[in-house]
């Protein structure tokens, strides 16, 4: 009878080259010394699970194996007769599918290349990836210490919840940014996606929504921390870095929060919402607030951004995305069916890993004020008049009070605060936000 040790060697010769037909039960032949008749059912059994674009775990296609009902069959039937022939040697190579042939990244096949890539040691590489994440269980104490490797902070949003800002120690940080410029800024991303993205912005986010009939806009809830520790790895694998090369670079990139962080939070939360958050932070997830992230929620996105764009397509819309905020519209065609559409799309983003907050979907019909991001599409893209209006309060009060009797939050930059929101309304604005320039530079500082 088959034991762990012919489980382990069975699905290496399945899962370590090529996922097509052939090249597996090349591989699996060879592994048992024959070619066994029943191994091409179980080699389209594993496609037809795994797919010819995945690339699992080794421990993945062992529980496959063991669960398989052909091959229990098989070696029950034949007993003795099935033994390993031979240990197939571990690809040291990059074994991208098919669709990240193309992307230009470097090839890092061995730990030792992917330290010698990052100019760490071995030691310093599984240090900051943390695999076994030692991070979590550290104390609050401990956590800003020389053990941790983030800077916490917990924001308080609308409607009871947080958010955590997971900022990198400044060695992390370096780290993260090579993977950002060496690996990810090379691996595509879908049209739609306007955010984190080099020349697209929340202008060309909201421009293909300009006098439309009507505008659906929804948000995606917890964008960040929904991306999983094994998703980031599983991409990694699926570029052709093998698996302890993949997690790594998913370690390095990804975070759990230690639950200490959670006592005595400082924001007004009852006992049940810390204890939720506690628990959606401790597990692996992408952190925001690392140089990474937003790269790679993107390039993890990109299945439901096809997904959502074909919808939309049928529909008459069109889609566009900006990180966590997702806006669709149409004509006469997509009108009639604005209302329905919606619920389609909370499907699919379900599917897909993601939670649609509901309280801020929105239909909007012309007649009513369209916006999205924050800005107004129904005849052209400009700033919310009620923004506006308070931003030119606010300046105005500077420049009659004084601007530290405007700066009720405290900001240690409150000039460099009011320079970037009058930017911004410039950008979108460049009329408006002439007068509020005007207004600015009037400020006494």
């Amino acid at each position: 009878m088959a034991n762990s040790s012919f489980y382990s060697a069975l699905a290496r010769s399945i899962a370590a080259g090529e996922p097509a037909v052939e090249p597996i039960l090349t591989r699996a032949s060879r592994t048992l010394g024959r070619d066994w008749r029943w191994l091409r059912p179980l080699t389209h059994r594993y496609l037809g699970i795994f797919g010819p674009e995945a690339r699992p775990r080794r421990g993945e296609v062992v529980a496959f194996l063991v669960a398989d009902a052909g091959l229990k069959a098989a070696l029950q039937r034949h007993g003795s007769r099935v033994r390993i022939a031979e240990w197939l040697p571990e690809p040291a190579r990059m074994m991208p599918v098919d669709a990240a042939r193309k992307w230009k990244i470097p090839e890092i096949e061995s730990v030792n290349a992917l330290a010698d890539w990052l100019h760490l040691s071995a030691s310093e590489l599984e240090w900051f990836a943390d695999l076994k994440r030692l991070a979590a269980r550290l104390g609050k104490e401990q956590v800003q210490g020389a053990l941790g490797h983030y800077h916490y902070r917990i924001l308080a949003k609308e409607g009871g919840n947080v958010r955590l800002i997971e900022a990198p120690k400044p060695r992390l940080k370096e780290i993260q940014r090579r993977i950002l410029n060496g690996i990810l800024e090379n691996i595509p991303i879908h049209p739609a996606v306007h955010g984190f993205r080099k020349g697209h912005s929340i202008k060309t986010f909201a421009a293909p929504h300009v006098r439309q009939r009507v505008v659906v806009r929804m948000d995606l809830k917890d964008f960040f921390p929904s991306l999983r520790g094994g998703r980031i790895q599983a991409m990694f694998r699926m570029a052709g870095y093998p698996e302890l090369v993949a997690d790594l670079l998913g370690g390095l990139c990804t975070n759990g929060a230690p639950r200490s962080l959670w006592r005595k939070a400082g924001v007004a939360l009852d006992v049940p919402r810390l204890s939720e958050a506690g628990s959606l932070y401790a597990r692996s997830h992408l952190p925001q607030g690392a140089p990474s992230s937003p790269a790679l929620a993107n390039i993890c996105a990109y299945r439901v951004d096809c997904r959502l764009a074909g919808l939309a397509e049928s529909a008459g819309a069109v889609y566009t995305r900006y990180a966590d905020d997702l806006a669709f519209s149409g004509g006469e065609r997509f009108e009639r069916s604005a209302e329905g559409f919606s619920i389609h799309v909370a499907a699919i983003l379900i599917e897909e890993g993601f939670t649609v907050n509901h309280r801020k979907t929105r239909v909007m019909r012309q007649g009513v004020r369209q916006y999205v991001a924050g800005l107004v599409t129904n005849d052209r893209i400009n700033v919310v008049r009620e923004d506006f209006d308070r931003l030119k309060a606010t300046l105005t009060n500077c420049v009659r009070f004084g601007a530290e009797s405007q700066n009720r939050e405290g900001r240690e930059a409150f000039r460099s605060h009011l320079e970037g929101r009058v930017g911004f309304v410039e950008a979108m604005n460049p009329a408006k936000g002439a007068r509020l320039r005007n207004i600015l530079e009037k400020i006494r500082w």
